[in-house]
């Protein structure tokens, strides 16, 4: 990773962006539960709403707890500034909405979450933002996509929930002739196991609400500013950060801050219009899950290797899909991107399509269905009919969504439980299977049964009309003879 600071990241979780506050020296980050700030003077108030020195105005804008979490995010990615939000998708509509305007085009991955897809694909379009969908890894079909009005080239370091892995580098190089951001949704790595910037990313986007919260219990988002994307060098091509920008007296982003001109539009105009704002309690539930991060994220990284060797040799199971696998079709990637681990989420299909799956999921005990990834309990879920639902056919395959897969967010349970617990659930899914082949079997014999019947039924009419045929000759032989 970029060195935004001189602390290694775990130590940067703990203490990045704050020191015990000077009226009673909590060191714990406080929350800081409040809508708005007291101005010194009617100067300080002018100076603040003028972006001519810093501090807080508004907490739609910016919380001293949420910035807690922003510096630290920013510096584990190695970025020069972060904007928290409200969740994930926020973060998503945020960085698009920054970048983009009607008549504008996105390249992205096809292999993306199914929300992700719908806002690119539907929501978007609404707003006359186009978007064309390719292989993340056809580098050919990505340079093609590119077009004189494209303003960012989106995908998943790992995708949701096909698990293809994108290479970031041979990325960033086609972003970088082309002149456009490369933005990287990294949750499912987290900045544990992956650093897109140091891989020549522009703009990294992460749901907190995953593994860097971990707790399941509070929504957030992130925008990293990788500062190393030249906005100024063909500015008629970015003009929401070189054009003129009204409400602040006319001001230039990028003429007035640099390198980081996108992270300080995103808090001039997204925060403050948009109003997508992180609470103050979230942060704070976000920073414990933080503070914990490189801890659990090797265990993670383990269970998830344990529970897919394990799969892989259950005879109920018919595939297994995890970067770690030398049957994944992007392995190469992982030890040059993911020398760590290519995170804990995994996806399999069971044998006997989707009741048997369906038996599997709702024999489950210890692992849960829902919607969510990155707990640290572990989590499973059908995607055809929950997440992905809205995509046709076309972009499910597209996104490597097939009926019978099933997602897993391996969690930081003992392996042992949580192999008993898919045991469990593949047991009732082979019951499933069989009652399905007795049924099918049945079937068949009943079908047997009457086609022998029909054929018994009908012999003897056949041979009623033969031996009528047989007396005619014989009648007619006779007579013959007698004449």
């Amino acid at each position: 990773m970029s060195k935004a600071s001189f602390f290694d990241p775990a130590t940067i979780a703990l203490h990045s962006g704050y020191q015990p506050e000077s009226d009673h020296g909590s060191r714990a980050v406080p929350i800081y539960q409040t809508s708005s700030y007291a101005f010194q003077d009617v100067a300080h108030g002018a100076a603040l709403f003028n972006v001519e020195r810093g501090g807080h105005i508004y907490s739609r804008m910016t919380n001293p707890t949420v910035q807690v979490l922003e510096q630290r995010m920013a510096a584990l990615e190695g970025g020069v500034g972060c904007v928290c939000t409200a969740s994930g998708m926020s973060s998503l509509m945020t960085t698009f909405a920054t970048l983009c305007s009607a008549g504008d085009h996105i390249v992205s991955a096809a292999q993306i979450y199914g929300s992700t897809a719908t806002l690119l694909k539907s929501t978007l379009k609404r707003f006359g933002i186009e978007t064309t969908f390719v292989d993340i890894n056809d580098s050919a079909a990505i340079s093609r996509a590119v077009k004189k009005n494209t303003k960012l080239v989106f995908c998943e370091s790992i995708g949701n929930p096909g698990l293809d892995i994108a290479d970031i580098p041979s990325l960033a190089a086609i972003c970088r002739k082309k002149h456009v951001p490369l933005v990287v949704d990294a949750t499912f790595a987290t900045p544990a196991l992956h650093n897109p910037i140091a891989h020549g990313a522009h703009i990294v986007v992460h749901s907190l609400t995953k593994w860097i919260g971990g707790g399941g219990n509070a929504l957030g988002g992130a925008i990293i500013d990788g500062g190393n994307f030249d906005w100024g060098l063909k500015p008629e091509k970015f003009p929401t950060l070189n054009e003129p920008y009204a409400p602040f007296h006319g001001i230039s982003f990028f003429e007035e801050f640099g390198p980081a001109a996108l992270s300080m539009r995103i808090r001039a105009e997204s925060m403050r219009d948009f109003g997508a704002a992180l609470s103050p309690q979230n942060a704070f539930l976000l920073l414990q899950g933080l503070e914990s991060l490189a801890l659990r994220m090797p265990k993670h990284v383990e269970n998830a290797g344990e529970v897919a060797q394990w799969l892989l040799a259950h005879d109920a199971v018919a595939w297994v899909n995890h970067p770690s696998l030398p049957s994944h079709a992007n392995h190469d990637l992982v030890a040059s991107l993911f020398p760590k681990g290519a995170g804990s989420i995994l996806s399999f299909g069971v044998k006997g399509g989707r009741d048997a799956g369906a038996a599997f999921m709702d024999a489950l005990q210890l692992a849960t269905n829902l919607a969510n990834v990155g707990d640290s309990r572990t989590l499973v879920l059908h995607p055809a009919s929950t997440t992905h639902s809205r995509l046709d056919a076309k972009a499910m395959k597209a996104g490597g969504i097939s009926e019978d897969l099933i997602r897993v967010s391996v969690g930081i349970e003992s392996f042992r439980d949580i192999k008993n617990d898919l045991a469990n659930g593949l047991r009732a899914a082979q019951r499933t299977q069989k009652n399905a082949d007795q049924k099918d079997g049945r079937k068949t014999q009943q079908k047997t049964e009457q086609t022998r019947k029909q054929t018994a039924t009908a012999k003897p009419v056949k041979k009623k009309a033969a031996t009528k045929k047989a007396t005619a000759r014989k009648t007619a032989g006779k007579t013959a003879a007698g004449k």
